[in-house]
């Protein structure tokens, strides 16, 4: 049985993933902000967790991990989305978009660090997004927070003296879930983007009904979980997004990255 710090765990992936720990017999602590809106499951304990705010972040992680003892795994998935021209994109929604997407979770990385190097072992799994290297035009500031969120990881990867604690990279591409509904989108109307706006929601709303359902994010964790040395990075996804355009775009030069990537949005 593996004790598990899951943020996010309420909707879409982070409910799949809480749902498919408990079937095998984990325990999962699992933080929303609202706690009305996490599923009443056996072994699933509910952590109110704000992670706009530094406070609510130490407080909940100490209290989770109090009442479990210690944690095998904490995997940071909670996120949130902007939708709309990069031009216009003011200071304040950049900074809501780094605190949940990078700080946040630099924060629980920490605090996770910090227990499990007392123990002398521990995974964690940070979910970025394949935005991170396939940009979605009009998401500038999440691109941009996950592309940083995996760059840090690396990092952490890299300088990382103890090989009993590994850190993972899960980069999910396009998820069937309602992820879409909860993203702000931009009131600013300006009638230069007004076409290229629609065109590309269309576009990912579109992806977003046809890809893969979330229980597949949720089989490559537990697949993580038990593996003595899982990968650095993964991600999960269709074919196409998950291998073919990652492994093309690598060899490709900006120019025709930003040519591909508008001719796939439709603008």
């Amino acid at each position: 049985m593996k004790k598990v710090f899951l943020t996010g765990a309420s909707s879409g992936i982070g409910l799949a993933i809480a749902q498919s720990l408990i079937a095998r017999g984990d325990e999962v602590w699992g933080t929303s902000r609202n706690l009305i809106r996490l599923e009443q499951l056996p072994r699933l304990h509910p952590v109110l967790l704000d992670l706009s705010n530094s406070r609510s972040i130490e407080e909940a992680f100490k209290s989770a991990h109090l009442g479990a003892g210690y944690f095998d795994v904490v995997i940071n998935n909670a996120g949130r989305g902007h939708f709309g021209p990069a031009e216009h994109l003011s200071e304040q929604e950049i900074q809501k978009q780094f605190q949940v997407l990078v700080f946040s979770h630099l924060q629980l990385m920490r605090l996770a660090l910090a227990v499990m190097r007392a123990r002398g072992q521990g995974l964690i799994i940070n979910v970025t997004s394949l935005a991170s290297r396939l940009p979605v035009p009009f998401m500038a500031a999440y691109n941009a927070a996950k592309a940083a969120m995996a760059a840090f990881t690396m990092s952490i990867q890299l300088e990382l003296p103890d090989a009993r604690i590994q850190i993972v990279d899960l980069q999910p591409a396009d998820i069937s879930t309602a992820f879409n509904n909860a993203v702000t989108r931009s009131s600013q109307n300006d009638p230069r983007y007004e076409k290229r706006v629609a065109r590309t929601w269309t576009t990912v709303d579109r992806n977003m009904t046809n890809a893969p359902k979330p229980e597949l994010v949720a089989k490559h964790v537990l697949q993580l979980i038990d593996s003595k040395s899982p990968p650095s990075r993964i991600t999960v996804g269709d074919v196409f997004q998950a291998k073919v355009a990652p492994f093309i775009f690598r060899f490709l030069p900006q120019r025709l990255r930003v040519w591909g990537l508008k001719r796939y949005y439709g603008i």
